[in-house]
């Protein structure tokens, strides 16, 4: 990351309406029109268009569908990178798909790799297979989806033939039901801190179409596990600025990552 700048990072802690996809994308973008020319990288919740809802699958989109198409109008509008993750469909399987759209149109995509059993999401969605690293303005990005927050296997970071860190920022946008709030705040300071990484996690809030209730706790954490910002129970966009030449001096101070072992995602 020696040519990456400050990154300025927005998130967008919503209330999501229940099965609107026509709704959400309304109230989302009124969430977000005032970043205009303000934000590098513009964070939506886990399933933005519907909830966290198993019976979506039956109006996932495709990648033509109106979400994609939205998103990349937004992403120019803002010019800003927008992620946030919806149902996709593709080949006859139903995604828990994480876009992240340049203001160039381009779109790269995550499928969760680990599926909630507990609400029996594997029934309904098929599972990702591979992590992505996005390299956008400089930095590099892992995004991940809710239920990946506990398997930190997965979200390991390491060292590049060039002794870079895979990534600078590990991204997590979830809909994570209060009853479960403590492990959220907890595993995101922890999977900062054992990664040596910026992170920031975005979460809903409101009550959903299953009466859970969601309190938020979006948040932007430091690669010491101390929140830089965070917001609690109630609809808002929260920013922070990410600064490499900290980042990279605290890895220089203690470059924990030279002592990782060795593993391979399969």
């Amino acid at each position: 990351m020696t040519d990456a700048s400050d990154l300025r990072i927005h998130l967008v802690q919503g209330n999501t309406r229940w099965h609107d996809p026509d709704g959400n994308r309304h109230y989302y973008q009124g969430m977000i029109e005032p970043l205009k020319g303000k934000s590098d990288l513009v964070v939506l919740p886990e399933t933005f268009t519907s909830g966290f809802s198993n019976d979506a699958v039956r109006n996932a989109e495709d990648m033509h569908g109106k979400t994609v198409a939205w998103m990349r109008a937004q992403a120019a509008e803002l010019d800003a990178a927008v992620c946030g993750s919806v149902q996709m469909s593709e080949a006859g399987k139903v995604f828990n798909r994480m876009l992240f759209v340049t203001p160039d149109g381009g779109v790269q995509t995550y499928d969760k790799r680990h599926l909630f059993t507990f609400a029996r999401e594997h029934e309904r969605y098929s599972a990702g297979v591979e992590r992505l690293i996005v390299k956008w303005r400089g930095w590099r990005i892992c995004p991940l989806v809710c239920y990946d927050l506990r398997f930190p296997v997965f979200s390991r970071n390491g060292l590049d033939a060039g002794d870079e860190a895979h990534y600078d920022l590990l991204l997590y946008v979830a809909n994570w039901p209060s009853v479960r709030d403590y492990p959220w705040r907890t595993l995101l300071r922890a999977r900062a801190i054992e990664n040596l990484s910026y992170v920031a996690g975005v979460n809903r809030v409101g009550d959903d179409g299953n009466g859970l209730h969601y309190s938020g706790d979006s948040a932007v954490i430091d690669f010491l596990g101390q929140p830089m910002i965070e917001l609690r129970d109630a609809e808002g966009v929260i920013d922070a600025v990410l600064d490499p030449s900290e980042l990279r001096a605290h890895r220089t101070r203690f470059p924990a990552l030279n002592d990782a072992d060795g593993y391979s995602l399969v």
